[in-house]
């Protein structure tokens, strides 16, 4: 387990991009809203294959750390990679190797599953063709019987499955999750857990915010946690358990 502070931070020199496997990569990443610090000197790297959970409450910078990759917003200070490229000079770009899953998947209720993903893949530019639709919404876990029914109809674990399948079929280096099990059974929680395994067997870098520490150590490969904008705390799920992630977590919340 590894525990960061202000003042064991090297100071890095900001690159014009990454230099090695990173598919996400803040550097001295920082957003001021006046004399409000959300998001403080961050740095963070995901690597391909690995699910990187933010852990924090409301407030804690999770939220802002993925709309700057997302180009949603842009920086104060430091930089945002995505695939080498600099968010804030390359937006159009590297939003062609991102997928995001907010809280609450939009789509288009009218239309069915399998619409929404012809029209979704079609606007990434890379649409696999008519036939693989089906096949991908089924790898993402909607049942065949839900494909051809209107999303007005589905339930927050089937939207969800339909922005999964969205990710596959556009063929994302990374995906980037706000809050996905908010709100799911527990059995929708595993088969969405399971969602994002078989998506990071695949070498997908995947970046979720998350409350659920339970769900953060089931599903991530490392865990960061995040206080008043600062990661505080960083740890691979491997080396701990989840009596001690969340130990870990509420001693960092009790720091004065």
């Amino acid at each position: 387990m590894h525990t960061m502070t202000d003042e064991s931070r090297e100071t890095v020199a900001k690159p014009e991009a990454r230099a090695d496997g990173a598919v996400l990569e803040a550097r001295g990443l920082g957003k001021a809203y006046g004399d409000t610090r959300a998001l403080v000197d961050l740095d963070l790297r995901v690597e391909r294959g690995e699910v990187y959970c933010l852990l924090g409450p409301n407030g804690a910078g999770k939220t802002t750390t993925i709309n700057l990759f997302l180009g949603f917003i842009a920086p104060t200070d430091g930089q945002a990679f995505v695939a080498s490229l600099d968010v804030a000079t390359h937006d159009r770009e590297t939003k062609r190797h991102l997928a995001y899953i907010p809280e609450q998947v939009m789509l288009y209720g009218n239309l069915t599953g399998l619409e929404n993903l012809d029209y979704f893949a079609a606007l990434s530019g890379k649409h696999p063709g008519p036939g693989r639709l089906r096949e991908i919404l089924e790898e993402a876990g909607l049942q065949s019987d839900a494909v051809e029914r209107r999303v007005s109809g589905y339930s927050k674990g089937m939207r969800q499955k339909v922005g999964i399948a969205i990710a596959i079929a556009k063929e994302a280096d990374a995906l980037l999750l706000d809050e996905p099990t908010s709100g799911l059974d527990p059995k929708a929680s595993n088969e969405f857990s399971a969602l994002l395994g078989r998506l990071r067997d695949r070498g997908v870098a995947i970046l979720m915010a998350t409350h659920d520490l339970f769900r953060a150590k089931e599903t991530g490969t490392r865990v960061g946690i995040m206080r008043e904008g600062r990661l505080v705390s960083e740890m691979a799920t491997s080396e701990i358990g989840h009596a001690d992630l969340e130990r870990v977590y509420l001693e960092r919340m009790g720091d004065s």
